[in-house]
């Protein structure tokens, strides 16, 4: 697998649909430039779907890539190594933040284990059966997965996305559950930057005190190390300083530029992922949107590369595709607005024209017209 080859694959949204689209907006009844970013991102979906109008966003889907990071015995996060299994049974439940709002907008939710560090028995078949592996090395000593499990885990990715697209999928809000996945995302950021570990270490969803930051940071630092070798083979530096989740999301994307599926990235860690899918094909990034800012230095890196720019800044900090979730309304408004605002009726010259009334003369007229 060589992951220069979706260079080839990806073309960009359409730009003569754009163009229409643009063009359109200009005859709506709302002025110009009063709808503000949501102008932007109706035409932005009409290019996606190559229709103008644009069609409304009907069947999104939240797809959660979940997995356990070996790093997180350093205690480099606000929850205990291997416990991811307890967020993806709390948001199988119902009982998570995602899981609430996609309830609330009726929005499919779909989990999928890459590398949890559990006992299969302890979630649904459903679940578990694309497990690449249990979890991942510690990234500051030694690699995340083998090369075999990195190609795994990056068609794994692949094949869920040409699911979704199969399924009639029109939009993907993308996030992970993971345990450590943040201190893995930030070596990546870090790495295809060319930053210091301090500039992209950040508290995490969980949240984390001074001591716990300086143990990241000093992962990042020592993991950095070992990344930077690899560089020049984004699969290589995935299964170096990555992880199932990384690498699946990865190919996720990737593959979703190449089906035309829009796409909502959440936090650092999706941020991360397309940044390295960027290195692997330079137009993949026309496909997705910044949903929210997380708070992550190393999201803002990423993203500031990509040139995205998030929909939302509401502090939201959980993870989780929450944020992304979050923004899915607004994306839903947009295309709403630009598909069911009507035209401007245009004004013929007879009905230009009008008949002076009685008592008045023809320049009396004009000069009514030009006032």
């Amino acid at each position: 697998m060589n992951l220069d080859d979706f260079s080839d694959l990806i073309e960009r949204p359409d730009g003569g649909v754009r163009r229409d689209a643009e063009e359109r907006r200009e005859r709506l009844i709302v002025p110009p430039g009063a709808l503000g970013r949501l102008d932007e991102l109706g035409e932005w979906l009409s290019a996606a779907q190559q229709s103008v109008p644009v069609k409304a966003v009907e069947q999104p889907r939240v797809v959660l890539f979940a997995a356990d990071h070996g790093v997180a015995e350093l205690d480099v996060s606000g929850r205990a190594a291997g416990t991811t299994h307890e967020l993806v049974r709390a948001a199988l439940d119902g009982a998570s933040p995602v899981a609430v709002l996609a309830r609330r907008f009726a929005v499919p939710l779909r989990i999928v284990d890459a590398g949890i560090d559990c006992d299969p028995e302890l979630l649904p078949e459903s679940v578990v059966r694309h497990r690449v592996r249990r979890g991942s090395g510690r990234i500051d000593i030694e690699d995340a997965l083998t090369a075999e499990e990195t190609e795994r885990a990056v068609r794994l990715g692949m094949a869920i996305a040409d699911e979704e697209a199969d399924s009639g999928t029109d939009l993907v809000v993308l996030g992970d559950l993971s345990v450590g996945g943040t201190t893995a995302a930030a070596t990546l950021v870090a790495a295809l930057c060319g930053t210091d570990a301090s500039v992209v270490t950040g508290r995490g969803g969980a949240g984390i005190d001074d001591l716990a930051w300086m143990r990241k940071c000093a992962a990042i630092r020592d993991a950095l190390r070992r990344a930077r070798p690899v560089l020049g083979d984004q699969l290589e530096l995935l299964a170096t300083v990555g992880g199932a989740d990384l690498a699946a999301m990865t190919g996720f994307l990737l593959q979703s530029a190449v089906r035309r599926m829009p796409v909502i990235l959440d936090g650092v860690v999706g941020a991360a992922c397309a940044l390295v899918a960027q290195r692997a094909a330079f137009r993949a990034p026309d496909w997705w949107l910044a949903g929210q800012v997380s708070g992550e230095p190393a999201q803002s890196k990423a993203l500031d590369r990509m040139a995205l720019t998030p929909l939302l800044d509401h502090g939201v900090t959980v993870g989780e595709g929450t944020g992304a979730l979050l923004a899915l309304p607004l994306v839903q408004a947009a295309a709403a607005l630009a598909a069911e605002l009507p035209e401007r009726t245009p004004v013929t010259a007879d009905e230009d024209a009008e008949e002076p009334a009685e008592g008045q003369d023809a320049d009396d007229v004009k000069v009514l017209d030009a006032t």
